[in-house]
């Protein structure tokens, strides 16, 4: 009588299982249709909302490699933007004629003009970026808490003012004024920056680029799962807990600190390579400090060291300042204009994550607790 008891709650138990495994797979199914058809939707809107969902995509690939280093590794990092203005003058500088222009031996070399393809300026935009990320990471090592953070903060101001002077005396960066146009990414003769037209039906260029930021994204999002559950990405987290334990159970801490921030800044390099071809044309003010701390919110708000929460962080506070937009709007046509718009914008997000952080201090969708943070939780 028992094991037939046991047996029929055998069975419910696996058939239930099986029915949310498939309500799971349907779920996940809808979510990428709507995630590939989301541009063609919004196309109907105008390009303007297609162009927030590829800065958002942008946003997501900055903050996953941020991630690496703030939420595995622990080491609190401010000055990221830095990476990612690399990546953006890295591919102005190769595929403009600014060189060219300014500099007669490069002329001499290619006269036809630079023109990298995308192939060589993603992969260096990842190079260059790791390269200065280890750069970065060398000297502080020894570094904690509030002094890593400020000596992070100092060294992406230093290279943002360093492209702005780096215009006189010899024209590298041509300073202030930015650089472009830049030239756009190209598939096999297929040029993301032109409309793509069938019959009476066009896809337009921010939509295409969409496409290309997903698959990317989509990649990016792979090797963060590959990092985390690597013997590497342990040793991260093990380094995170607790240094010294990790230290004394034989993990190289140094080297593991510096490969955190190599790979993290890859990220940016990309998503900065990227940035300067869909825009066209980059500027130091596009890599100021504000960058920096906006990469670090969307990481804490959606759920610092959780790959869907620093998404879902990424795509919020992307999304979030336009839509605002549409209530401050009507709440600035009712007093005449008597108070500024965007002002009032940045305080209503200031507000919410302030709201969110009070009621969900581990962000919107944390990490499981375990280990230690189990253990504090119980």
């Amino acid at each position: 009588m028992m094991d037939r008891t046991h047996g029929s709650y055998t069975q419910h138990e696996h058939g239930s299982t099986n029915l949310m495994n498939r309500y799971n797979r349907i779920a996940k199914c809808v979510c990428i249709g709507l995630v590939l058809l989301l541009p063609l939707l919004l196309q109907g809107l105008g390009t303007h909302w297609v162009r927030i969902a590829d800065t958002a995509l942008l946003y997501v690939m900055m903050a996953l490699g941020l991630n690496i280093v703030v939420g595995y590794a622990g080491l609190l990092d401010l000055g990221y933007v830095a990476f990612y203005a690399v990546g953006a003058y890295m591919i102005a500088l190769l595929t403009s004629s600014h060189l060219t222009d300014n500099f007669v031996w490069i002329s001499a070399l290619f006269p036809a003009g630079l023109d990298a393809p995308w192939w060589v300026t993603l992969p260096l935009g990842a190079l260059l970026a790791g390269c200065l990320g280890t750069l970065l990471g060398a000297p502080t090592l020894k570094l904690r808490g509030d002094y890593l953070a400020i000596v992070t903060l100092g060294f992406g101001e230093i290279v943002r003012i360093l492209i702005n002077n780096l215009g006189h005396p010899i024209n590298i960066t041509n300073g202030a004024k930015g650089l472009g146009p830049i030239a756009s990414i190209s598939f096999f003769g297929l040029d993301l920056g032109k409309r793509l037209s069938f019959g009476n039906y066009e896809i337009a260029s921010v939509t295409l680029y969409y496409y290309l930021f997903l698959m990317l994204a989509a990649f990016a999002v792979t090797i963060c799962y590959r990092l985390q559950d690597s013997r590497i990405g342990r040793a991260w987290m093990a380094i995170r807990d607790d240094e010294i334990a990790a230290e004394a159970m034989g993990i190289n801490t140094r080297n593991m600190k510096l490969l955190a921030f190599a790979i993290g800044a890859s990220f940016g390099g990309v998503a900065g390579a990227l940035f300067g071809a869909f825009q066209g044309f980059v500027s130091p003010e596009a890599f100021s400090l504000q960058e920096s701390v906006l990469i670090v919110a969307m990481v804490v708000f959606g759920g610092i060291g959780h790959i869907p929460g620093v998404i879902l962080g990424a795509v919020l506070l992307t999304a979030l300042p336009e839509a605002l937009r549409y209530v401050v709007g009507p709440l600035q046509a009712m007093t005449d204009g008597r108070f500024d718009a965007g002002t009032v914008r940045q305080q209503l997000i200031a507000l919410a994550m302030i709201i969110v952080m009070l009621l969900r201090p581990r962000g919107l969708w944390p990490s499981p607790a375990h280990g230690k943070s189990l253990l504090q939780a119980s």
